[in-house]
């Protein structure tokens, strides 16, 4: 008996004709978004979720052009750009080039119709991050979410109470103070959600900094200042012996292995030739009535000198550690984050703490120097308080969240740790936390170094690298956004019509409208 083999449910090839294009003239290009666009696109969707009138307003106090000053950028195609850029994790110049070919990203950005001219140059992308820093993108993060707090909280508990104690969300940029003195009916406030706190760090995108390259870095930078403060003088130049320092340099950085005596050796020839360059810029510096440097190789001058003091104290003291040590002349602000993983021990860019919330992450926390997690865990429950007008229900957090003054706090606030306990192991204590129960904050920091490029921070300065790592935490919660966003009945109808209009005139059942 034969059977009949099962239809497949999903057409796994293209059925569209192949066509040379050396046998057959494109005359015209017949799209599908003549009439309409398709409801159910993420940016179509995502455009009608998102409160553009709130976002312009915190993008408009930036400018302050109430007074006086044209009109820059509309704010809806500048907020938008960054938004497309982080969620599809592409450069400054691809971006644009996208936006210039989408359809649906232009509709994103609110164009009324498609046009195929760039929105803006790339390099504004630059003056965008600076205009929009960690606080003012934390705030508009918290202004689109604030839709999606209401609608959940009002689905989940099913009370107007609840949902009319919501309050409006705070910024980074407003002190939330660790309340030392509770209230005696403190208590009796409700409590409810709960709270996952994590830190992670954000690596920056520089070459792994080592004693002996950072020396010949600050040594060829050294020796570009001299090039320029020695021209328009009649004095002879300094001596810099630039070629016989480079190939000092090569000499122990191409060998395969290296010892320590001649990794020492080579960070002493490179001491001595940066300490001559310095000398030599400071009497050039004399020479001149004003100092002849740009902002820019100024503060190259200034980093130089702080690297060549950290390195000249390391190296005397035969010591790898030091307070504030640079790690990068072009990135000064970078430091060490010592995080004790096992593909990487230590980590060069900035440290930040999430908080995550019914699956809405928040950036608390954004430092360039490495912090202690457990001093930061009353903040972040205050800000909790301040974004929804009632204590968390429950905490999750690290071990070393769960010193002996946050329990003490928590049980003062009525907040209950979800942690181990503290002492030695005891069968005679219940199980406090469930292994996987902190899983999805770590999944949203797997989740932004895998998809949306926290693993490697490209931008370079410290402002604009601060705005690049808030703008993907708001991406992580337009993703959640998207997900959770319903379709509406007119919608669905619309494009199920629109389906069954296109098989019937493929099937030659009706034709189109003239």
């Amino acid at each position: 008996m034969q059977t009949k083999m099962a239809k497949a449910l999903k057409n796994r090839a293209s059925k569209h004709r192949y066509v040379s294009p050396t046998q057959l003239e494109m005359v015209g290009f017949d799209t599908p978004f003549v009439k309409e666009l398709n409801p159910e696109n993420r940016w179509v969707r995502l455009a009608k979720q998102i409160p553009w009138d709130s976002l312009v307003s915190v993008y408009r106090r930036q400018l302050n052009n109430y007074l006086k000053g044209a009109d820059g950028i509309n704010p809806r195609v500048a907020i938008g750009a960054i938004i497309i850029k982080h969620m599809c994790d592409l450069s400054d110049r691809e971006t644009i080039l996208q936006i210039q070919e989408n359809v649906y990203m232009q509709y994103f950005i609110g164009y009324s119709s498609f046009s195929d001219e760039a929105p803006f140059d790339a390099s504004l992308f630059v003056d965008l991050r600076k205009r929009l820093g960690a606080d003012e993108v934390n705030a508009i993060n918290e202004r689109i979410m604030g839709v999606l707090n209401a609608r959940e909280i009002k689905k989940d508990n099913d009370s107007t109470q609840q949902s009319s104690d919501v309050k409006g969300p705070i910024s980074n940029s407003e002190q939330v103070e660790q309340i030392q003195d509770y209230p005696e009916d403190i208590l009796d406030e409700p409590r409810h959600g709960t709270l996952i706190v994590d830190a992670t760090a954000c690596p920056q995108d520089i070459s792994y900094p080592t004693d002996l390259n950072l020396l010949n870095d600050a040594r060829e930078k050294s020796e570009e200042l001299i090039d320029i403060l020695h021209s328009g003088l009649a004095t002879d130049k300094p001596r810099t012996y630039r070629r016989i320092a480079r190939k000092d340099y090569l000499q122990t950085a191409q060998k395969k292995k290296k010892t320590k005596k001649q990794i020492r050796s080579a960070i002493r020839k490179q001491l001595g030739y940066l300490k001559r360059n310095i000398s030599n810029i400071l009497l050039l510096l004399k020479a001149h009535e004003t100092i002849p440097l740009k902002r820019k190789n100024y503060k190259y001058l200034l980093v130089i000198q702080t690297l060549y003091d950290q390195q000249k104290k390391m190296f005397d003291e035969r010591v790898h550690s030091i307070d504030d040590r640079i790690v990068s002349i072009h990135q000064p602000h970078v430091r060490p984050i010592v995080r004790g993983k096992t593909n990487a021990y230590v980590e060069f860019g900035s440290k930040i703490q999430v908080s995550l919330s019914n699956g809405i992450a928040f950036l608390d926390e954004l430092s360039w120097d490495a912090f202690n997690e457990g001093t930061r865990l009353l903040m972040t429950i205050n800000r909790y308080k301040g974004r929804f007008g009632y204590y968390p229900e429950f905490v999750l957090a690290d071990k070393i969240y769960c010193n002996r003054e946050n329990r003490a706090k928590l049980k003062q606030l009525g907040v209950k740790l979800r942690a181990k306990p503290l002492g030695r192991p005891s069968p005679a204590v219940a199980v406090h936390l469930r292994p996987g129960e902190r899983n999805p904050i770590e999944g949203k920091f797997g989740q932004a170094k895998t998809a949306y490029g926290l693993n490697r921070i490209k931008a370079r300065l410290s402002q604009t690298s601060e705005s690049w790592i808030a703008s993907i935490i708001m991406v992580l919660n337009l993703i959640s956004l998207i997900r959770r966003a319903p379709v509406s009945l007119l919608d669905r109808i619309t494009s199920a019509m629109r389906n069954w209009i296109l098989i019937l005139y493929h099937q030659n059942l009706v034709t189109p409208f003239r």
